[in-house]
């Protein structure tokens, strides 16, 4: 996003970034995080629980400093950094023991990473396996139904 208008409110430039009361807030963890703790309701972060916590953060961080900057890097090295996700993830179905921020991060760059850079099948089982319970979600539908319906198609 490049628009005066835009850049007013986030100089980086980069989506995502969303308003609270009038103030910019940037960066996917940062608003996830945020949105997990304005709405506590929703489950999205442990709750006092600071170990849980802090493997959220853990994850989270890996996810926007290591994965997301991958894919310009080509696909073995992709493969490589995924690698490590797919054996962190390890055997469970979520990234911490139950459906949180995480999961929406690591599920979105591992989309991504699917769709532009398609590492050969069954490179990555555990994260095709954590893919396949995200699609699965209604929210993601609803989401997907939205993007679909506003002509948005996520970045190659």
């Amino acid at each position: 996003m490049s628009s005066a208008e835009y850049l007013a409110l986030n100089p980086e430039g980069k989506v995502p970034v969303l308003l609270v009361d009038g103030r910019p807030l940037s960066e996917v963890a940062a608003i996830l995080f945020y949105l997990a703790r304005r709405f506590p309701e929703a489950g999205l972060l442990p709750a006092h629980d600071i170990e849980a916590e802090a493997q959220a953060i853990s994850w989270m961080s890996f996810i926007a400093a290591t994965l997301h900057p991958a894919r310009s890097r080509g696909l073995d090295y992709a493969q490589q950094v995924y690698g490590i996700a797919d054996r962190r993830l390890g055997e469970r179905d979520w990234a911490l023991a139950r459906y949180s921020i995480a999961d929406i991060h690591l599920f979105r760059l591992y989309w991504r990473l699917a769709r532009s850079l398609k590492p050969p099948p069954a490179t990555f089982p555990r994260l095709e396996a954590h893919h396949a319970r995200m699609m699965a979600r209604p929210a993601v539908q609803r989401v997907l139904e939205i993007e679909a319906a506003i002509g948005y198609e996520l970045p190659e």
